[in-house]
């Protein structure tokens, strides 16, 4: 196999971001990395979005001159200050969709959005998933694994795919701890088993066996230890050990265990409204209208469930007759929450939808208040 180039140190502009970030950082709240790979990252980027991350894959530079790391599934961009080593690397870092950012994000206060990223100042803002990156803190040589486990799997999924491996890890539900981004649906009993910052889906296997029997639904059971033996799959950016029949046994914690490392991330803006049709204050909307609602950030939608609040008001009355038949519905990709009312607004009347504390960002930041009032035209 041919020795790839070696890799050419990054303009002073590319130092610049990441040192930014490093400095940035110490002033925000800690999160724990997670382990994962670039299948994961390129079909999950909402979910991964401005998340601590370490992942494998061979380091190259691109031909437009910038870091890249790749495997058999793909290949992403890498923002990193220093020279990056050869060949196999392990990177940590944080993972940007710079398209789910806003322009005036303070993260890029400080970035040539065009010679790093080939975003056009003038042209219009990358969708959500267009452009993706890690903003690497550190790049360091790796050698491949011997001995499987929940974490080389997750780092090295092409290194087992299709091969038999015994694993031990904690039980975890259905993904009741939010390890992973999807799943597999392999049948009605899989489950997610952890190890420090890695998660694996087992599957074909319900969670029982001599004299214990896991809860999938509740957290009751998700400190205990697991050993399960089974055939790791890969599709969609998930992994799943296709599980033996009677190979699951409980099992205690491993003495030494991958430590967690805890980062600072920087702290984004917290999302707001930016718009919504009608507009506050609008008079005149139509009885059997619809109400739009733009967020500046990525929303997790299971946080709007029952926190919009819609009312008839007198004057400036905060609350009023509360309205409760009409219906939600999310995009995550356009950030808009649409309201649809199931029967006509009563005309000349004043509106008022406002949101209850609760509703998160996906990096679990409160969105800012906000209300919106209108009339009602007349039927």
């Amino acid at each position: 196999m041919a020795r790839a180039p070696r890799l050419r140190p990054l303009r002073s502009a590319i130092a610049t971001v990441a040192a930014g970030l490093v400095v940035s950082s110490l002033a925000a709240q800690p999160v724990t990395r997670r382990a994962t790979n670039l299948a994961a990252l390129l079909n999950y980027p909402a979910f991964y979005q401005m998340r601590p991350v370490v992942l494998v894959g061979t380091m190259a530079m691109s031909d437009n001159g910038r870091i890249q790391v790749s495997d058999e599934t793909g290949k992403l961009q890498v923002i990193y200050k220093g020279t990056p080593p050869d060949g196999l690397a392990e990177i940590r870092g944080e993972f940007w969709d710079v398209g789910r950012m806003n322009a005036d994000d303070p993260r890029l206060a400080t970035i040539n959005l065009q010679s790093i990223f080939g975003i056009d100042p003038a042209g219009a803002w990358p969708r959500a998933g267009q452009v993706l990156a890690v903003v690497a803190s550190t790049i360091t040589s790796i050698t491949p694994p011997g001995t499987p486990s929940v974490r080389t799997m997750v780092l090295f999924p092409d290194r087992y795919r299709e091969q038999k491996v015994t694993v031990v890890g904690q039980f975890a539900g259905r993904n009741l701890l939010g390890d992973l981004p999807d799943a597999p649906a392999r049948s009605r009993f899989d489950f997610v088993l952890r190890s420090a910052d890695a998660a694996v889906w087992v599957t074909n296997l319900r969670p029982r066996g001599k004299d214990f029997e896991l809860a999938l639904d509740a957290r009751i059971d998700t400190g205990r230890w697991l050993e399960v033996t089974g055939t790791l799959q890969q599709g969609r950016g998930l992994q799943w050990l296709d599980a033996e029949t009677g190979s699951l046994k409980l099992t205690k914690a491993p003495s030494e265990q991958p430590e967690e490392t805890i980062v600072r991330v920087p702290a984004a803006p917290p999302p707001e409204v930016i718009f919504s049709a009608p507009t506050d204050g609008e008079t005149d909307v139509l009885p059997n209208t619809s109400i739009r609602i733009q967020f500046s950030r990525d929303i997790n939608p299971e946080t709007l469930k029952g926190r919009l609040k819609v009312f008839y008001t007198d004057g400036a009355a905060e609350t009023g007759t509360a309205i409760t038949d009409f219906t939600t519905e999310y995009r995550g990709a356009a950030r808009v929450l649409e309201v649809k009312f199931t029967k006509p607004l009563e005309p000349f009347r004043a509106v008022r939808l406002s949101f209850d504390e609760g509703v998160l960002g996906t990096d679990k930041q409160p969105l800012k208040p906000w209300t919106l009032a209108f009339e009602v035209a007349g039927a």
